[in-house]
């Protein structure tokens, strides 16, 4: 931006436009600082000899000349840096850097300093496989003729177009401008190298599902290189904007990805199912094998209780035989006889029977 540029309208003063002006306007002053005492003896009682005033032109053309020597030396002297715009001045001393300017006015040797403004706040950006043009207040995106730069292989051999975005900052400005020749195309061939080269590692599904993590990768990837060629970038983000195959084939495709839906949804069905029967088969097995254990465990204890039992009354029957088995032989007739109905007493000899009374009441 020049310093006229820079000024604002209200102040500017109408000036030359162009060289060719100025050189106009400074010839025009010399023929009049020349002319100026030429005509004083044309008019009426003039006694003057009409020659040129060669003292008073020189002294105009020394003046102008001084004022346009100053006016030079003072507009290569000044230079303003915008901090809205995050500018950063590189200034070159005798073609050789001396340091680096921040925002606001600054001073400079004229003709000595040379000042290279760059801006360190502008997110800068390269799009692959397509190109965004604004369109009024929206933006038209043109994908004729950039599929050399989208179609790659992956790493099962099938071809797929990969669109993306890379974005990009300034963050050392000296390297920046004097470092790589021509930074946004270091950053364009060596994005399309590492994205290529990412892509060909892996298999067309997953660069086909996995956007975000393949962008991460080749953002560190591209900022490692970017890094070995001091450029002074940092990688923002590089976003994959679209990943498809290629308009050939994208029938057949589209009919694989019919296929796989068909069997994800089946799998879907079948895992279902299997969650809704396995669990409850489970459950019913659990069921029956701690029923299994309850029973066992009743059975031993009962088991275990008849033993003990039978083992205190076979320690009683030892001490008393007699009186033991009469003792038992009535306590089981005592549970017994109550629950027949009609009682038939044989004799020893079993010649005949004996009816026995009904002691315990009437017949039912």
């Amino acid at each position: 931006m020049s310093w006229q540029d820079e000024q604002p309208q209200w102040g500017k003063k109408k000036g030359p436009s162009s060289p060719e002006d100025l050189i106009a306007a400074l010839l025009k002053k010399i023929k009049e600082g020349f002319d100026g005492g030429g005509n004083k003896g044309d008019g009426p009682g003039g006694t003057g000899s009409g020659g040129p005033d060669f003292k008073g032109g020189l002294t105009a053309f020394g003046l102008i000349f001084l004022v346009i020597a100053l006016i030079v030396v003072g507009r290569s002297s000044f230079y303003i840096l915008d901090e809205a715009q995050g500018e950063r001045g590189v200034v070159l001393r005798l073609g050789k850097f001396y340091t680096l300017t921040e925002p606001g006015p600054h001073f400079k040797m004229p003709f000595i300093d040379e000042v290279f403004k760059v801006s360190v706040s502008e997110v800068r950006k390269e799009e692959f496989g397509f190109r965004s043009r604004p369109q009024g207040q929206k933006s038209v995106f043109a994908k004729s003729g950039y599929t050399d730069e989208s179609l790659m292989l992956t790493g099962d051999k099938n071809v797929i177009d990969v669109e993306w975005i890379v974005q990009y900052l300034v963050r050392d400005p000296y390297k920046f401008a004097f470092k790589v020749r021509n930074v946004p195309q270091a950053v364009r061939d060596v994005s399309e190298k590492v994205m290529r080269a990412m892509v060909g590692n892996y298999s067309f599904d997953y660069v086909l599902n996995n956007r975000e993590i393949l962008g991460e990768e080749v953002a560190r990837n591209l900022q490692k290189t970017l890094n070995e060629y001091d450029s002074g970038v940092y990688i923002s983000e590089v976003r994959l904007k679209d990943v498809t195959p290629p308009d050939t084939v994208k029938p057949a495709f589209n009919e694989v990805n019919e296929a796989d839906q068909d069997m994800k949804r089946l799998v879907n069905e079948a895992e279902q199912q299997y969650n809704k029967i396995i669990p409850k088969a489970r459950g019913n097995a659990k069921k029956i094998i701690e029923e299994a254990h309850g029973y066992a465990i009743g059975r031993t204890n009962a088991a275990e209780g008849d033993t003990s039992r039978f083992l205190s009354v076979l320690a009683e029957y030892e001490k008393a035989k007699n009186v033991t088995r009469n003792r038992i032989y009535l306590e089981t007739m005592a549970n017994v006889l109550p629950k027949v109905n009609e009682i038939y007493v044989i004799d020893k000899d079993q010649r005949s029977l004996l009816p026995l009374l009904n002691l315990t009441g009437a017949k039912k």
